[in-house]
């Protein structure tokens, strides 16, 4: 069944949950339908987006170029005061966004990041989000929440991209070409012949301008692929395939390594 047409969603009333040195962490919970969207935008204050259910795509303007998150409920992005980003629902999703008044930002937290959701963080946030919560009870859970943010571990599941203007527009047609095939199976240096490179210019081309391999960016670009898949509820052995897997043990221990937990783990987390 075709989706809905992409549904753009105001933000114009993100000033009713901005905060200040008195409540430094606020808690903005909906549920948002699949391709739900909001435009590239920017605020003084950091943001958290964090989903209890569902996935989301995050882009986030870097001085590199621009960096793509995909979002599933175990894992969150931090996005840095004045960074201009957009969020796009793939899936169906109860989004829980924290903002953070600037001068709470951990220490060096200046880009975009991915946060590995801890179970005390998943249950801190509604918590903070609860109704009728006194102002000391408020003041507590703030605390350890942002004590649990600063301790939570990173996780590299972002697909950095080559900035249009200033990059090189051969890795810049290479990264195109390759986000429209996730499955090919194809080299480096095919892919590179393709835009008419070597392969060592495309590796050193990788390493200066995305700050990472081809092989690791590449699996960044086939999880993004294959987590809206798996969330739709397709079997993992046809994920697999679509994902440019010979074989579904292969991508479950690809996913495990990537995510900590088997692509099964990962469906029952996302209903």
């Amino acid at each position: 069944m075709p989706r809905a047409r992409r549904a753009v969603v105001p933000h114009t009333d993100a000033d009713l949950f901005q905060p200040t040195r008195a409540r430094p962490v606020r808690v903005r919970s909906r549920h948002l339908p699949a391709d739900a969207h909001f435009e590239p935008h920017v605020h003084p204050w950091a943001q958290v987006a964090y989903c209890a259910s569902g996935i989301l795509q995050v882009s986030a303007e870097t001085a590199g170029g621009q960096v793509t998150y995909i979002v599933p409920p175990s894992r969150a992005v931090w996005i840095a005061p004045s960074a201009r980003h957009s969020v796009h629902v793939l899936e169906a999703a109860q989004f829980r966004t924290l903002y953070l008044e600037a001068s709470v930002a951990p220490p060096g937290w200046s880009g975009c990041r991915v946060l590995v959701v801890s179970p005390l963080l998943r249950e801190l946030v509604p918590a903070l989000d609860a109704a009728g919560l006194s102002r000391e009870r408020e003041r507590l859970l703030t605390e350890l929440l942002l004590d649990e943010l600063r301790g939570a571990d990173t996780h590299a599941l972002g697909v950095p991209l080559p900035s249009a203007e200033a990059g090189d527009k051969r890795l810049h047609a290479l990264c195109e070409a390759v986000l429209r095939s996730p499955a090919a199976r194809a080299t480096l240096a095919q892919w590179a012949a393709e835009v008419g490179a070597s392969e060592r210019t495309m590796a050193r081309l990788f390493r200066e301008q995305l700050g990472t391999s081809y092989q690791q960016w590449r699996q960044q670009v086939v999880l993004a692929h294959a987590l809206p898949l798996l969330a739709r509820g397709l079997p993992v052995g046809q994920v697999a395939i679509a994902s440019g897997y010979a074989s579904e043990s292969a991508f479950t221990a690809m996913f495990k390594a990537a995510m900590g937990q088997p692509p099964s783990r990962f469906q029952a987390l996302v209903d």
